[in-house]
Order: structure tokens, then C-alpha cells, then sequence
């Protein structure tokens, strides 16, 4: 396995070390996706708008479960005990659990999420705060200042 340096974006940049976690990760191959399943879609809805797509069929609101830390969305997923007895002659549809995690960037939130024809449809939104958005700041002449003084 090759590995990449990340010291020179350190020389230049502060607070970006999650950042190299996440790539060390993705270089590494995350097995603790399942193997792909469930599939889904992540996809641009807006400017700053979002939506994640998840294919959950078989699965009930309250056997999944959402959740947000430290940046990272979860998605959980797990079938209630069934004491029907059943006698499969194939099974195709997959209703075994599943964990997903999603890394979101920094000031991006879930809204809402959806349950609709077997697909969960979570709604993310990206809100930069005032202070964290660009302002002009003016520049102040301090000969202009030291001349009306001494007038």
C-alpha cells in the first residue's frame, strides 16, 4: 500500500487534520460499509442543498435510525424480530442490518429525512454562519490621521 505525505498542506494551512483522517481512510478502502449495502445516491439539490438516497426497502420508520456527531452522519438500519415462519424459495431482498456513515463538511446539517416507496431521502443543507463569511475590511491611512493632528 503506498501512502501519501500530507506535511506540506500542513506548512500552509491550519485545522485540516480531519481532513487527512478522511483521505487516510478512503485510501485504506472503509470496510465497515457493508460491502455497499444499502446502495444510495448523494446528490446536489440547490445551491448549498443536498440529498443523501438510501434504498431501504423492506424496512419500517422505526427500524431505522439517524444520527449526527462530529460531523459524521450515521444511518442504521435494523430489522425487527419477524415470527413469521417462512419458507423462501428465494430470497432476494436483503433486510439484514446495515450501518452507513457519511462525512459531512463543516456547517453542512440534516434538515429532514423522508421514508417514501422504499427509499429514505435525507435532506442536508450547507449554512455558513455571518462571522465565517467574507467581509471587506477597510484600510485605515495613518499619514492622513497624523496630518490633521498636527494642523
Amino acid at each position: 500500500m503506498t501512502s501519501i505525505d500530507l506535511t506540506p498542506l500542513y506548512r500552509n494551512s491550519v485545522g485540516f487534520d480531519r481532513i487527512a483522517s478522511m483521505l487516510d481512510n478512503a485510501l485504506r478502502g472503509d470496510t465497515s460499509a457493508g460491502g455497499g449495502y444499502p446502495p444510495y445516491n448523494i446528490e446536489a439539490t440547490g445551491d448549498n442543498k443536498y440529498a443523501i438516497t438510501i434504498a431501504v426497502a423492506g424496512f419500517e420508520e422505526d427500524e431505522l435510525e439517524l444520527q449526527t456527531e462530529r460531523g459524521v452522519l450515521t444511518v442504521r438500519g435494523k430489522k425487527a424480530s419477524d415470527d413469521t415462519e417462512r419458507n423462501y424459495l428465494y430470497q432476494g431482498i436483503a433486510a439484514r442490518a446495515f450501518e452507513r456513515k457519511f462525512n459531512l463538511a463543516e456547517h453542512v446539517e440534516v434538515t429532514d429525512a423522508e421514508l417514501r416507496n422504499g427509499l429514505l431521502n435525507i435532506h442536508l443543507v450547507k449554512e455558513v454562519p455571518e462571522a465565517m463569511k467574507p467581509r471587506s475590511i477597510a484600510i485605515k491611512n495613518t499619514e492622513r490621521t497624523l496630518e490633521n493632528k498636527n494642523d
